[in-house]
Parts: structure tokens; C-alpha cells; sequence
């Protein structure tokens, strides 16, 4: 699925709001093509072709490479489209991969890891080394409020009922809403100094953020990663350059 995005600056500047980055810079963050292109992503997987169910798919990974500066005056073609499937020990696994273009030329690009859980007979899988990672150090303790879910899907058009209310999230097994893990890697990419136009973000959703809530952001050269009570573990990442 393709289609032609100019950026809307208003938006942009109340998804920059939200997340933390400043407002008013030349080149749009490098999350904001994966929101550009969220509603690109819903239909592909709302299709007859998608074989897992929408509904319970958790995000798992997302890896983002930006190859250049991303002018937030620019038109956009941006490419949706599902990689494949692949087992995993919870379930199956499906990567859906991004793509954008200015006047013709990548600039960008995503690999996204959703997760439909179901029972397995014994598939391969990553394991999770939580237990086996040292926390990094903190930098700062957090308290989101319990309107953020709310306040990120108005700006992401992410409007999924587990981010909203008590309510809505209850309907799919949490007590409590949970935060968006696109808005707390873009949370997390904000505190981080602006390291060149051409990098890649990569990020792991370990254990969703429960709204309201306090979670530790902590940081470390090119690594970050929040912990919440108990140091539970609720999201790893790290930046580097972006291959050649």
C-alpha cells in the first residue's frame, strides 16, 4: 500500500508537544514517519490478506532508520507492506515494514514486530534476558498522568481502547490504561542530544507502562531503557548510525 503525505505543521507541533521534543525545528523526529504512516498500517492489517487477528496484537520491536534529515515541509510516498510471518515460543510473530520517500529517494524506514498470542507447541522464540541485564544508570524518575493514552491518540490517530480509559482497558485484560510504546520511545529519543541525520533507533517493548504511573528513564551512551517498580523492565533501546 502506497500513498502521498504532506505534513500537517500543526500536528506535527502537538505530537512534538506530547512527547517531549522541542517544537519548531526545520526536520521532523524520526518517530513521526511510523505515525504519518499509522493509519497505512491499521488498513493492512484490517485486510482479508492479513492472516492474524487486529485485536490482541502486542508491539513487540520497532527498528527506525533515518538516512537523512527529514524536512517537515516535504511530501512524502510512503510505503506499508507485511514481510512475513515467523513462529515464536508465545505465539506468531508478524514484521511489518515502512518505508518513505522524498522526491523518489529512501529516507527512511521501519521494521515493526507484532505479537498474536496463542497457544504454541514448543515454537522458537527470543527468550527475555531481563533478568540477566544490569540496569543502566537513571537519569530521572517520571510520573505520566493518566490522560497521556489519550492525549498521544489524539495526535497518533492511535485511538486503541487499551490506551484510553479504565473502562475501555478493562474490556481487554488491564486494570488500567497502558501507555502507547511508540510514545515512550519517543519519550525516551527526546532526552537524547540530536546525534547526526543519518542513525537507526532500535527499541524492544518488554512490559507495558500502566497509566497513571512512575517509571525510572535511564540512560547510557547510546543505550536507554525504563524501569518501573521493583526495576521492572518496560522498554529497552539503543541509537546508533545508520549503516551506509
Amino acid at each position: 500500500m502506497q500513498k502521498r503525505f504532506r505534513v500537517d505543521l500543526a500536528r506535527l507541533a502537538a505530537y512534538e508537544r506530547v512527547c517531549g521534543f522541542a517544537t519548531g525545528a526545520v526536520a521532523m523526529p524520526v518517530t513521526y514517519p511510523h505515525v504519518l504512516a499509522f493509519p497505512m498500517t491499521v488498513r493492512v492489517m484490517a485486510s482479508r490478506a492479513f492472516p492474524l487477528p487486529v485485536l490482541g496484537l502486542v508491539h513487540t520491536s520497532t527498528e527506525m532508520t533515518q538516512r537523512r534529515g527529514l524536512p517537515a515541509d516535504g511530501e512524502y510516498e510512503i510505503s506499508v507492506c507485511v514481510e512475513g510471518l515467523a513462529a515464536h515460543r508465545r505465539g506468531t510473530e508478524a514484521t511489518v515494514v515502512t518505508e518513505a520517500r522524498l522526491a523518489g529517494t529512501l529516507v527512511w524506514e521501519s521494521r515493526n514486530t507484532y505479537l498474536a498470542r496463542h497457544a504454541t507447541a514448543g515454537a522458537p522464540g527470543p527468550r527475555d534476558d531481563v533478568a540477566e541485564r544490569t540496569p543502566l544508570p537513571a537519569v530521572a524518575e517520571w510520573r505520566f498522568a493518566g490522560d497521556v493514552g489519550r492525549r498521544y491518540g489524539a495526535v497518533s490517530r492511535d485511538r486503541n481502547p487499551i490506551h484510553l480509559y479504565p473502562l475501555t482497558a478493562r474490556l481487554f485484560g488491564f486494570a488500567r490504561p497502558i501507555a502507547h510504546g511508540m510514545w515512550t520511545v519517543a519519550r525516551c529519543l527526546a532526552e537524547l542530544p540530536a546525534d547526526g541525520e543519518s542513525l537507526t533507533v532500535r527499541a524492544e517493548f518488554k512490559a507495558p507502562v500502566r497509566l497513571p504511573g512512575t517509571v525510572t528513564y535511564a540512560a547510557e551512551g547510546n543505550r536507554f531503557e525504563l524501569r518501573g517498580a521493583m526495576q521492572r523492565l518496560h522498554l529497552t533501546g539503543e541509537v546508533q548510525p545508520a549503516p551506509m
